[in-house]
């Protein structure tokens, strides 16, 4: 998954994000409110873990965009602020959870990990197709039967490649979900990864390349 963390404790911040990134999604970070509004505006995010006391814009504001915009990811607010009026008047202006400090990190991304699941149609547990099982809780994937080790990039590839359902998935798209806001769109990031991905899950070939389009597991 895509998601955006945004708190003014940078230290925080960031270590969320880490923890996050080694569940194998794509993260990219912000330390205040009017910085998290600009990342919203030019990327598709599923989940934004969102700290409610934010400098330069509120959060509450912050979220409050988010949920008038139709379209938004699935919010996760953090607050220090413990008491019942605190929570409800959080999830009243359209946070999807709530979250008060200080939390247990996997606890956080269980959570994440939750709402990922509720912003996009539903989806089995376990993904299957063409002999892979990939198993996002576990984060485990088998070919035929067979442990198939993978880097948590092409891990993220393949559960976006195997959530398709056999559709075509561009290099974008897969760029735009499994890496961060610092990915040279004109890298050869995905096609190497696609690559290596191929090799790990051995003959016969299950990734296909559609010229000019992206990739597919058929």
């Amino acid at each position: 998954m895509r998601v955006l963390v945004v708190d003014d404790e940078p230290l925080l911040a960031d270590a969320i994000a880490e923890w996050l990134r080694d569940e194998a999604h794509a993260v990219d970070v912000a330390y205040d409110g009017s910085a998290a509004q600009e990342r919203l505006a030019v990327n598709d995010y599923d989940v934004v873990v969102l700290d409610r006391d934010l400098p330069a814009v509120h959060g509450d504001e912050v979220c409050r965009e988010l949920a008038e915009s139709g379209s938004a990811p699935r919010v996760l607010m953090l607050t220090a602020a413990a008491g019942i009026a605190d929570r409800v008047a959080g999830l009243s202006l359209g946070a999807d959870d709530y979250l008060t400090k200080p939390f247990a990190f996997p606890e956080l991304a269980a959570r994440v990990q939750s709402l990922g699941r509720r912003s996009r149609p539903a989806m089995p547990p376990v993904l299957r197709r063409a002999g892979i099982v990939l198993d996002p809780a576990r984060r485990e994937v088998f070919r035929d039967g067979r442990y198939v080790p993978l880097s948590k990039k092409e891990f993220a590839v393949l559960a976006e490649l195997l959530r398709a359902d056999g559709a075509t998935v561009s290099a974008e798209r897969l760029l735009e979900k499994a890496w961060d806001e610092y990915a040279d769109p004109f890298t050869g990031a995905v096609r190497l990864a696609v690559l290596k991905l191929r090799r790990k899950l051995a003959d016969p070939p299950v990734v296909e390349t559609v010229t000019g389009v992206g990739y597919r597991i058929q």
